[in-house]
Order: C-alpha cells, then structure tokens, then sequence
C-alpha cells in the first residue's frame, strides 16, 4: 500500500463528505473570484474618474488664484485632501505603478481624459502614492506631479462578508455532512449484516428504507440470507440423515467383524476402516453444523485448551503443552474446541513429533499455536489448503481424510473475528496458529 492509498479515506462516508466538501469550497472561491473580478473595473474606473477630477480642479484653482495665494492653496489642499503637488524635475527618481489590469485600466482612463502625455508612477522620488503629471494651462514649461494617498488604491477586504461567508459554509458542511451520512447510514448496516453473514452467523433482515435503490438492495440482501440459512439448515438436515442411515450399518458390520473375522489383524484392519468411515462422517456434520448459533461466553482459554488435548491424548500421541498467561475471554467453547481438535488430528497425521500446543497473548490478540516437527505446507498452498475438501498431495498427506480439517479451523476463526494462519517453522516443521481477538467483555 502507498502513502497515496493510506492517506485516501477508505469510508464513502467520509470519501462523499469530503468530495461535497471539495465542491462547496470550489464554489465558494469561483464566487469570491467572480466578485473580485466584477468590482475591480468599476473601483479602476472611480479612482481614475477621481484623479482626473482633482488634476482638473488643481489645474483650475491653480491659474484662477492669485499667484501670491497659490502657496497657501496648495498647503490647504494638502491638509484636507492629502493632495499634494510638486514640480516636475528631469532628475526625479520615477518609480512606475504596477504593470497590472488594475492600474493599465486606470492609466488608459486617465489618459484618454487628460492626454496621452499624462504619466504615472508608483513612487518620486522614494515617496509612494499615485502619482499622476499635468501641465498648468497645458503649457510645456510648466509640468507638475500630483500625488494622491495610495489608499486611495488599496480595497477594504470585507471581512464581515467573509465571516458571513465562513457561517454559511460552515452550515452548508454540516447539512452535507447529516446528508451523507443518512445517505451511507443503510449501506453501513448492510454491511455489518454481510460481515455477520461471512462469519458464519444469520443477522437481523436489515430495515429496508431510504432511497429506492437502497430499498432494493436491502430487499435482495435479506432474500439472500434468508435463502442461506434454509440452506444451510436443509444441509445439516440431509448430512445428519446421511450420518444416521450410515452409522447404523457400520455399526453392525463392526459388531459383525468382531465376532465373525477370527484373524486378529484382519478384524484390526477392519475396525480401523470402520473407525476412519465414522471420522469421516463425523467431520462431515461438523463443518456443516457449523457454531453459528452458539453463545458466546467468558471462559479460560487455558483451561479449555488443557481439557481438549487431554482428552485427544493417547498413548501413541501425548502432546506437550506449554500454557502461557491468558485471562478470561469472550470465545465460542464448542467452536474453539472443535478447532484445536482437528489442529491437532493434523499434527497427529501429517506432522512429526514433538507435538506442542502453546498460548500467549500477543498485542492485544490470543495466539494458540500448535507445532510439529512434519514436512510443513508451502506457502504457495497455504490458502488453498484452508478451503473444503482440497488436500496437498505430498508426504503429508499420505494418510487419508475428507480435506475439511483445515476448512473447519477457519470457519471457528471468522467465528471469533479471528484468523487461522499456517506459518513455516524453523527448524523445519508448521505452525498452525489460531489468532483469536482479546475480547474481555460480553
């Protein structure tokens, strides 16, 4: 996975969310720029219409006045307009406005009222301001620079604008938001309801309300569980006809056997044939039984798993056990029970001595592992191997089964919202592990 996938959120909730969001925000700002654009010519158009007017009442003051009164006309300008005007010099520093659609909309404005011969400059001199050239009488000699505040230029954000605005894009994210959400809030018990369904259990029919199509899918998804389970219940049913029906004439012909086939060996050989056809069928019930609808309980995992290979233990095959410390949990008795059972069948007949069970808890997660020292699975098969009735055709599996021990196990392990996992052992030899949720409440 890379840094672009894990950064992605894997929700629709928040993926929908965040793609509205994106949109608002898109809107928001090509609103904000269309506001900008519609208000920057008329405000270029007002400040060039306020330079020509006050060049053209400066330039009238200026030859209507008395020449002895034209100081303190100047000085009066400045004082209540912030106008302020100096003479042209060849020497001046000139410093020209920014070259921006702004300032070029006000220059040509300027211009087309005033004259082609108008400049203007951001600076004289090192004093900022708008500066704009005129003549007195539009005489040659007579040149002059008038300054306006460069405030004059500058726009006021308007920030009581941008805090309604930020108000109202706050409540359009929350709307969007409790839409989305109610939009995504079926899907989201759709899929609890699948993942029940994918560990084996019959949830509650989801409620199938919202939108047509949610309707739909809901409807279709409790057809289909339901049709799973009359499924799954007519299987057990046929299967424990089948074990009955068949476990009656094995046990007459064993009983035959006993008493009829006088050669030891030969009455061995067939009582084991008889043993193996009932494991069979007793494997065969157990994965179509399943342990759905068994209760969970806080029970000793360590205790359970003591109990189990007790009672698996023989003179031919006494596995260790090495018990590490694992409190109460929230586990399935039956289920884990049956699961360690046939871990332990599989060890018995595919692997080598020395067989171990061992347990621990590991980062928030029971681990019940049981090891031999056998052939081990290639990692390639490892998942195949976890499916029904699939088998590997090597050394070990020279001994004879139906290929659903493993299907079993994984079936407990979803049980538990756990995993089974088949791993290489050093030394040579498996690793069947059981990783089980450390569930410490109901």
């Amino acid at each position: 996975m890379t840094l672009l996938d894990k950064l992605i959120p894997r929700t629709l909730l928040v993926r929908t969310f965040l793609l509205v969001s994106l949109l608002l925000f898109v809107c928001v700002a090509a609103w904000l720029t269309l506001f900008a654009l519609a208000e920057r010519e008329p405000r270029a158009r007002q400040l060039a219409q306020l330079a020509v007017s006050v060049v053209n009442m400066t330039n009238a003051a200026l030859i209507a006045a008395d020449p002895e009164r034209r100081l303190a006309l100047l000085r009066d300008l400045a004082e209540s307009e912030g106008v302020h005007l100096y003479p042209a010099e060849p020497t001046d520093n000139v410093k020209m406005l920014p070259n921006t659609y702004f300032f070029r909309l006000v220059s040509d404005t300027v211009k087309s009222e005033l004259g082609s011969r108008t400049r203007f400059a951001g600076s004289v001199n090192g004093q900022r301001g708008i500066w704009v050239s005129f003549s007195i009488d539009n005489s040659d000699d007579d040149i002059y620079w008038l300054m306006l505040p460069s405030d004059h230029a500058e726009n006021d954000y308007p920030w009581h604008w941008l805090s309604w605005g930020s108000a109202s894009l706050a409540l359009a994210l929350l709307v969007a938001w409790l839409i989305v959400s109610r939009v995504t809030l079926p899907l989201r018990a759709l899929a609890g309801a699948a993942r029940e369904v994918g560990y084996g259990r019959h949830p509650e029919p989801v409620p199938e309300r919202g939108a047509i199509e949610l309707q739909q899918l809901a409807e279709a998804f409790n057809s289909m569980s339901e049709d799973l389970k009359r499924i799954e219940i007519e299987r057990a049913e046929v299967l424990a006809g089948i074990s009955h029906d068949l476990r009656t004439p094995l046990a007459r012909l064993r009983l035959e056997s006993e008493m009829s086939i006088s050669d030891a060996s030969a009455r061995r050989a067939v009582i084991d044939d008889i043993e193996q056809l009932d494991t069979i069928i007793a494997q065969f019930l157990d994965y179509a039984r399943g342990d759905s609808h068994e209760q969970a309980v806080m029970a000793d995992v360590n205790a359970l798993v003591a109990q189990t290979v007790g009672a698996q233990s023989r003179a031919s095959f006494a596995p260790q056990v090495a018990l590490g410390i694992v409190p109460l949990a929230l586990i399935h008795r039956r289920a884990l029970s049956r699961a360690l059972v046939n871990l332990l069948e599989n060890a018995r007949k595919y692997g080598a001595d020395p067989i171990t069970v061992e347990t621990r808890v590991d980062h928030g997660e029971i681990l019940i592992d049981v090891l031999d020292r056998g052939n081990g699975i290639p990692e390639s098969e490892v998942e195949r191997l976890k499916r029904p009735f699939t088998r590997l055709e090597n050394a070990r599996t020279d001994a004879n089964g139906t290929g659903l021990g493993l299907a079993i196990v994984e079936r407990s392990a979803r049980l538990h919202n756990g995993k089974l996992e088949l791993l290489a052992r050093g030394g040579g030899g498996l690793i069947a592990r059981l990783r089980l949720p450390l569930v410490l409440t109901p």
